[in-house]
């Protein structure tokens, strides 16, 4: 038997993407039957593929010869988060562009293509659903085909995304409410929650209800809170970050075929984590607990 320990870096991770992670080369579909068969059992008993993770679980795994040649695989451009034949979730990190641009070596849609063609042996491209900011980090979808990107860009533009954002911003954001400020002559709705406060920055909870562009970032600015080190939106550079102090942490859709509803969950980085537990008065525990709650809210 392997075994295994989360760590804070995986926590709020669907058990699927850490053993994806783990046998890089395997294709999904082999990870779901490890798990319901299973070989691959959590804390000591049964388990789901969509069971969420927490710092300190205990991951056993039956060893084979297959399950060794998948273990000694190179760890794959993109941390995914889900997938079937139509949809990717993955995880961006801060700092990678969605879309080619001159200005840009690298971009997710075109890596995402790549690792998708050299798995299937032919040729695929993934073409994004929605899309993060060049510094922001989290969930993403992409389809798998354009068709496919036709028919859930359709479903976001009608139903939306229930998408919870975590921010580290700067000054002293108590309590919750609602930035109602319109962008670009758009009426546009952010919701936020403050859920721990330090001398000089917050960590909030945001909730944009319309989806414009720059939406939460102009709005924190708007009410003197932008997010930390956001220069763009008036906030002073933080050359510890890749990008800025925004986490796309949690996104809820509905299956475009089966109509189940999906929530995937994008861990907090490290160095946000460490930012939280630094500027807002709390301690990896108490952030820990908070971030388990954020998922199954």
């Amino acid at each position: 038997m392997l075994n295994y320990s989360v760590t804070s870096a995986d926590h709020c991770r669907r058990l699927e993407s850490f053993l994806q992670r783990l046998l890089p080369a395997a294709q999904p579909a082999y990870c779901r039957k490890l798990i319901k068969s299973g070989a691959c059992s959590l804390n000591g008993g049964t388990a789901t593929p969509d069971d969420l993770l927490c710092a300190g679980d205990r991951l056993g795994l039956k060893e084979s010869a297959t399950v060794q040649t998948f273990l000694n695989g190179a760890t794959p451009p993109v941390d995914l988060l889900w997938q079937d034949d139509r949809l990717l979730a993955v995880n961006k990190p801060a700092g990678l562009a969605m879309h080619p641009a001159a200005e840009v070596d690298e971009n997710l849609a075109d890596i995402a293509s790549a690792w998708l063609e050299q798995r299937a042996n032919h040729p695929l491209r993934a073409y994004p659903v929605n899309r993060l900011d060049r510094g922001t980090s989290g969930v993403v979808l992409l389809a798998t085909s354009s068709g496919n990107a036709g028919m859930l860009g359709r479903q976001v533009k009608e139903e939306g995304l229930d998408k919870r954002y975590l921010t580290v911003v700067e000054g002293r954001l108590d309590g919750e409410g609602e930035i109602d400020a319109a962008l670009d002559g758009k009426e546009s709705l952010s919701r936020y929650r403050s859920l721990a406060t330090g001398e000089h920055s917050s960590f909030v909870l945001v909730e944009p209800v319309s989806g414009r562009t720059h939406q939460i970032r102009r709005h924190l600015s708007m009410i003197g809170h932008p997010v930390v080190g956001d220069k763009r939106y008036d906030a002073a550079p933080v050359l510890t970050l890749e990008g800025i102090a925004l986490h796309s942490f949690r996104t809820t859709l509905r299956h475009p075929t089966s109509d189940n509803r999906l929530t995937i969950c994008a861990p907090l980085p490290s160095a946000l984590q460490e930012m939280v537990i630094e500027r807002c008065a709390m301690d990896q525990t108490a952030l820990l607990k908070l971030l388990t709650e954020l998922a199954q809210q």
